[in-house]
């Protein structure tokens, strides 16, 4: 597994691979963050959150990357294929941005139907 700082590198690599025009409006930049985020939604204990694209009034539009989550489910991997589930997740998360600023929400409606077919596989079995 790559190091933060090694992870922080290779993420800037990705980012350079996108047009510049993607970064309008994106004031914040992309984070690299320490942490390893469970889903609200987890039931097992077994759905994380890789990223998160983020808007807010006071701190704008931005996407947070949490290397921690990589560390839990993706240490066993090459490089080569941990890097291109990071690629996987940055562009996922600028295909929130662009969406949110065409008013769009086709990836997030995706997103929801993927959580709901998560939590159907637990449907009548307690948490």
């Amino acid at each position: 597994m790559l190091t933060i700082d090694e992870f922080t590198e290779e993420m800037e690599k990705i980012s350079e691979e996108l047009p510049e025009e993607f970064y309008n409006d994106l004031n914040g930049g992309i984070l690299i963050l320490p942490d390893t985020r469970v889903s609200p939604h987890s039931r097992a204990n077994d759905l994380y959150i890789m990223g998160m694209y983020r808007r807010s009034s006071s701190m704008g539009r931005f996407i947070e990357i949490y290397y921690g989550s990589f560390v839990k489910l993706f240490s066993h991997l090459p490089k080569e294929a941990l890097i291109e589930q990071m690629r996987e997740v940055l562009f996922h998360e600028f295909t929130h941005h662009i969406e949110s600023l065409a008013g769009e929400r086709g990836l997030e409606i995706k997103d929801e139907k993927q959580i709901q077919a998560y939590l159907a596989q637990f449907k009548g079995k307690r948490k």
